[in-house]
This record gives structure tokens, C-alpha cells and sequence, in this order.
């Protein structure tokens, strides 16, 4: 005789669920969101589990293409500031409104990775 943890899934019958494209395409979006093949998805809602998502990996990779940009950005303005024989015969008043430039690009990269988090 079989124990029950001998048992799996796989031996069990399976449950059909009769549903329309559309609503196929969106059970498969929501299972793939939460991190979770179609079948576990489905399982987890119908036994009333509260599906958790995993965080959007999208949403992660464009911020830390922002962070990396902010990055090179502050080495570049740190290197102007600690560094003045590099800047070489420049105008003061040209280098001046090359860094606030640069500091305004931070601000609104700060400001799209607000945003990003924000939407999602």
C-alpha cells in the first residue's frame, strides 16, 4: 500500500478548465508574473493560497541601467572636482555649466527611477 507522500502529482488525474484564448493568455501572463508554471498557478488559486509575484525583472534591469548611468556620471563629476589640472586651459564658466549640467542629468535620472518604481 502507498503512502501519501509517495504519491505525485504526475500519477494524479489531471482537472481540465474549459476557458476562452484570451483568458488563457492571461492565466499563462499572471502564472509567469508570479514566478510559477500554469499548473502551479492554477493549483495555488484554487485552494485559496494568496499568490505572491516575484519582483518584475524588467522593472529591475532598467534600474540598474539608470544606477549604472548615475554611476559614471558621479566618477566623471568627481573627477572634475578633485581633479582640476585634467580639465587643462578650459573656460571656468564653460566647466561650470558642464557640471550643473551633469548634476541636472543626476536629478532626472533620480527622478526617472522614481517614476519607474512608482508605475509598477
Amino acid at each position: 500500500m502507498k503512502k501519501q507522500s509517495d504519491t505525485t502529482r504526475k500519477g494524479s488525474t489531471p482537472i481540465k478548465v474549459w476557458c476562452l484564448p484570451a483568458e488563457k493568455s492571461a492565466i499563462e501572463a499572471n502564472a509567469r508574473k508570479a514566478g510559477m508554471s500554469t499548473s502551479m498557478y492554477l493549483r495555488n488559486v484554487g485552494i485559496g493560497y494568496q499568490i505572491k509575484g516575484t519582483i518584475d525583472q524588467d522593472l529591475v534591469l532598467m534600474l540598474a541601467k539608470i544606477n549604472g548611468d548615475q554611476g559614471r556620471l558621479g566618477g566623471l563629476l568627481k573627477l572634475w572636482l578633485t581633479n582640476s589640472e585634467k580639465l587643462g586651459p578650459h573656460d571656468p564658466g564653460h566647466m561650470r555649466r558642464v557640471i550643473h549640467g551633469v548634476l541636472e542629468r543626476i536629478v532626472k535620472m533620480q527622478i526617472a527611477m522614481i517614476d519607474l518604481v512608482e508605475k509598477r
